[in-house]
């Protein structure tokens, strides 16, 4: 797979990463472990070398299956993983720096390793301090325990700060072509400052592969159950948007998916999606989107169809979106 460079301190990897999270958390019951460790591993075999994970999947869990999936791959593979929460009863966001440093001792011990190679803020933390947050992941980098510093749905003013204190590599939000926000005012910022975009839910939560329309049901732990875009009618409203994508795919033989995903990597260099899922067909499926090539008059068709197409319904909900783009 061809490789991409993610911030000023020349993070390589491929264009394409796997996001982990739905292997053990979010989209209804954890996945057979042997299962996702094969999958894995046939990530690693069709060049995926960026794997993105967190503590609070699970909790802590997906960080213990990557690290019994990637312990011996270590140094052909980039482990991102996040901190920012607490899980003790009643929970809560927690980044203070003396927490920012126990989490890393205990993420480095789950992903069997030595080092994380990208280090996130999970969600900013209005309580603490934006450069105490960058402060304590400097003194990581420092001690060798961590390389690269990410911040994950954080807004323009928060990472302005935050590089100033140490240079962010990559900033991880939704992006998508049903999620367009960060076109507005981070992609502009991210290339000013010479920081790489990892977008998450390039696929929509799935809705983008054209498998899901308004009589699909989730599994009742299903976090889409609870995401306004994913309510019936929404569905029924957002489902021109598939059709366009499928139009498109017909005419380039190359599914819904892989035009969405071949879309984003159109956009910037330095952007790498990190699609999610627990099947290897759909792992193929997606990875095959970054030999697809879509030429400006394509990209034009897809910009202009797109400007005719409201997409219904909020990503979040309220107390969600609240917790993102400060």
């Amino acid at each position: 797979m061809l490789k991409r460079k993610l911030g000023k301190n020349n993070l390589e990897v491929s264009a394409l990463g796997l996001g982990c999270m739905g292997m053990s958390f979010a989209y209804g019951p954890a996945a057979d472990k042997k299962e996702m460790i094969s999958l894995i591993h046939k990530a690693v075999d069709l060049g995926v070398t960026l794997f993105d994970t967190a503590e609070a999947y699970g909790p802590f869990t997906n960080e213990e299956l990557l690290g019994e999936a990637l312990a011996h791959l270590r140094d052909k593979v980039v482990i991102a993983t996040k901190f920012g929460f607490k899980f003790t009863p009643g929970g809560g966001q927690d980044s203070r720096p003396e927490h920012i440093k126990e989490v890393a001792e205990a993420s480095l011990k789950r992903l069997k390793t030595d080092v994380i190679d990208l280090f996130y803020q999970h969600r900013v933390d209005t309580s603490v301090p934006i450069e105490d947050v960058a402060g304590a992941v400097k003194d990581l980098v420092q001690q060798g325990k961590v390389k690269h510093f990410g911040l994950s749905e954080a807004g323009v003013k928060t990472i302005r700060r935050a590089h100033a204190v140490l240079p962010l590599t990559a900033v991880q939000s939704e992006y998508s072509l049903w999620w367009r926000k960060p076109e507005l005012e981070l992609i502009p910022a991210l290339e000013e400052l010479g920081i790489g975009f990892v977008p998450f839910s390039p696929l929509g939560k799935g809705f983008l592969t054209g498998k899901i329309d308004d009589k699909t049901t989730f599994d009742k732990n299903d976090f889409r159950n609870i995401v306004p875009r994913f309510t019936a009618e929404n569905r029924k409203a957002n489902q021109s948007l598939v059709d366009l994508l499928a139009d498109i795919g017909k005419q380039k033989k190359a599914t819904s998916a892989q035009i969405a995903l071949a879309w984003l990597l159109s956009q910037k260099p330095w952007i790498v999606p990190i699609p999610g899922t627990t099947k290897i067909n759909r792992l193929e499926e997606n990875i095959g989107a970054a030999a697809l090539n879509l030429t400006s008059a394509e990209l034009n068709e897809i910009n202009s169809a797109l400007q005719k197409i409201k997409v219904e319904g909020d990503r979040y909900p309220e107390e969600l979106e609240k917790r993102t783009g400060l």
